[in-house]
């Protein structure tokens, strides 16, 4: 039997749902504004200039992804911190949700999204150039740079992990 202190611990991380529940909320409130931006999109449609509605269209883009990636790490996180989804998930026909959660899956993801958003941001840089400085320009693509090579560290990181994690399932099926 489990001493109590263990049992406290393992009960804890139900507190962690009121974290998710609140992100649930915060992407709710993002998605009103989303929508307000998409029915601003649309009633300009006609009378904005292909550049503007290009950066337009990108900030819906961008705001997607955000609201992707919040829903991608609530749902990761949950999965593995507080109860697993395989059962509920088979149940409302969305099996695919906790199959797609892996930690390693998730921090492809992540990154490949944390990676996306300034780029699309450098984008509506591009667009208005003018309308930047040289110095913010240069430090957007620094910090681009950045995220770029984190994403490439992160990529490395999870193939030698995957790499030592089938010569470990190797060297065990070796053994009597």
């Amino acid at each position: 039997m489990q001493d109590f202190p263990g049992k406290a611990m393992l009960a804890a991380r139900h507190i962690l749902s009121l974290f998710y529940i609140g992100l649930m909320v915060a992407l709710a409130c993002y998605a009103a504004r989303f929508l307000d931006k998409v029915f601003k999109f649309g009633a300009s449609v006609f009378e904005t200039g292909d550049n503007d509605l290009l950066l337009g269209l990108l900030y819906l883009l961008d705001s997607t992804l955000v609201a992707s990636l919040v829903v991608m790490v609530a749902i990761a996180s949950y999965d593995s911190l507080v109860r697993r989804l395989d059962k509920d998930a088979k149940e409302e026909g969305v099996d695919w949700v906790a199959e797609g959660v892996d930690p390693g899956n998730l921090k492809i993801k992540l990154a490949t999204a944390i990676i996306a958003i300034p780029s699309i941001h450098l984008l509506q840089v591009f667009l208005k150039v003018g309308d930047y400085s040289d110095r913010e320009i240069s430090w957007g693509l620094a910090i681009h740079a950045l995220f770029l090579a984190g994403g490439i560290a992160l990529a490395v990181t999870d193939k030698l992990e995957g790499t030592t994690k089938a010569a470990r399932k190797a060297t065990y099926a070796k053994q009597p």
